[in-house]
Order: C-alpha cells, then sequence, then structure tokens
C-alpha cells in the first residue's frame, strides 16, 4: 500500500471512529509504528487530524466539512456499493437529481451504462464526469461556488432546481437519526438537499453506516420524508424497525 492510501484509510477510520491507535495501525498495515507517526504528523500539519499520546484524534465533527478530495478519497468500497445498489433502481430515460456528495459522484459513474438519462446536479465534479455521455441531457443549477466543496450553492441554485420537476432525486447527508430525521453540515447544502427532495417524485437517501445514529448541524428533512435509504452494510435491528414502521425500503 502506497502513503498516500495508507494515509486516505486512516482519515476513513478516523471519519469513522474519531480516533486511532498508532499501534493498531501499524498492525493492521504491516508498518512499523515509526512509519504511522509519521503518517499522523503529516496529516496533523495538513490540519487533518490533532496527534495524540500513542494515536490521534479527528479535527472534524458530523457538523464540519471535509475538503472534496479528501471526501471522494475515503470509503471508496462503502460508496461503490451504495451506488451498485441505486443504479439498479434506475431505468434508462429517468430525469435525476444529485447534489454534490462524493457519494453521488460515485453513483453517477455507475449510472455511465444508462440511456437517455436526463442529470441535473449542483455537483462540479459530476458535470465534468458526464461531460461525455453524448445520449445524456446535463443540467447544471448554477450558483455561487463552494470552493473547497466543488459546489454549487445559493438562492439561484435553489430557484433553478425548484423549477423543475423530476422522476428521482439523489442526496447524501452528515448525519441520519431516527427522531431528529436527516441533518447536514452547513445550511447552503441543506436548502439545496430540500429544494430536490421537493422536486422529485422519489427521494432517495444514500448514507453509509458511518452516518446512522449521528446528528449534524442542519435539519434537511424528517425521516419520513424519504422514500429509501440506501447503505453499504446491513443496519442494527432497531433502524430496520424503524424503517418498517414508516414503510421506508432499507437497501443495502
Amino acid at each position: 500500500m502506497l502513503a498516500i492510501e495508507r494515509r486516505r484509510e486512516i482519515i476513513a477510520r478516523l471519519a469513522t471512529n474519531g480516533k486511532v491507535i498508532v499501534t493498531e495501525l501499524a498492525r493492521d498495515f504491516c508498518v512499523t509504528e515509526e512509519t504511522i507517526r509519521r503518517d499522523l504528523e503529516k496529516l496533523d500539519k495538513e490540519g487533518l487530524v490533532s496527534k495524540t499520546y500513542g494515536g490521534a484524534v479527528s479535527k472534524h465533527s458530523p457538523a464540519l466539512d471535509l475538503p472534496y478530495n479528501i471526501r471522494e478519497s475515503v470509503n471508496v468500497a462503502e460508496k461503490q456499493r451504495i451506488a451498485n445498489k441505486i443504479a439498479e433502481s434506475i431505468e434508462d430515460g429517468e430525469r435525476i437529481m444529485l447534489d454534490s456528495s462524493s457519494t453521488a459522484l460515485y453513483i453517477v459513474k455507475r449510472l455511465k451504462d444508462k440511456k437517455n438519462l436526463t442529470i441535473i446536479t449542483n455537483g462540479i465534479k459530476i458535470l465534468f464526469e458526464v461531460a461525455d455521455k453524448q445520449d445524456w441531457t446535463v443540467l447544471s443549477t448554477g450558483g455561487v461556488l463552494k470552493k473547497n466543496a466543488l459546489a454549487l450553492t445559493g438562492s439561484s441554485a435553489e430557484k433553478m432546481i425548484a423549477s423543475y420537476h423530476v422522476d428521482t432525486a439523489i442526496c447524501s447527508c452528515k448525519g441520519l437519526d431516527a427522531d431528529v430525521g436527516v441533518t447536514d453540515s452547513n445550511e447552503n447544502d441543506s436548502l439545496i438537499k430540500q429544494a430536490m427532495f421537493q422536486s422529485a417524485e422519489r427521494r432517495i437517501l444514500a448514507a453509509d453506516s458511518g452516518k446512522f445514529d449521528k446528528k449534524s448541524f442542519v435539519k434537511v428533512v424528517e425521516l419520513s420524508g424519504i422514500d429509501m435509504i440506501v447503505t453499504d452494510a446491513p443496519p442494527s435491528e432497531k433502524w430496520q424497525k424503524a424503517c418498517a414502521e414508516r414503510n421506508i425500503p432499507l437497501l443495502y
């Protein structure tokens, strides 16, 4: 494993667990503890972790945003599993809204064998990803560029989204709580997701298993406002019961 791949995996573990331990990382990656300490020092200098005695803790809570280039590179296998499952539910010719999440990028990669899709998105990376699809109709929301997130937000983006009606809206989130509902890290992103869900016949939430039982800063929608949840691993019995009570399909 290359050093950059190892550091990305460390970030992924921090995103899930909030902390890492040097001895465990050295064992799991089959490297020396000194190598892991150097990795953590580099991540600390980049502002991504805080080194502690014997390990490190994440500087990012569910209320904060990691830069897009980091989010795109962590939990890749989980995002690919989610993308595969969502792709099974999308038919040729559908009209789809996708948010700017890194999960949405993996979803659109998996959709590229579909024909005659219409895509509306505020994600810059998604626009580049689908630029070669000659039989697709691709619409950008426009709006103010949120640089670290490579996303377009703001009132003009929200108005554009509200002017269309689509078959399916697919959004991710920062937190998913059975009582609070779907939450995200900031108001601008939450308003975009709300607008997409309001403009769609079917509302799909793409949430990896690390998002369950987490609460972020801004509420997006009640759990009952979602038509389907797609995740990467079997959720707890509590979540299966909560979704069954609300007649929400829970796919993994």
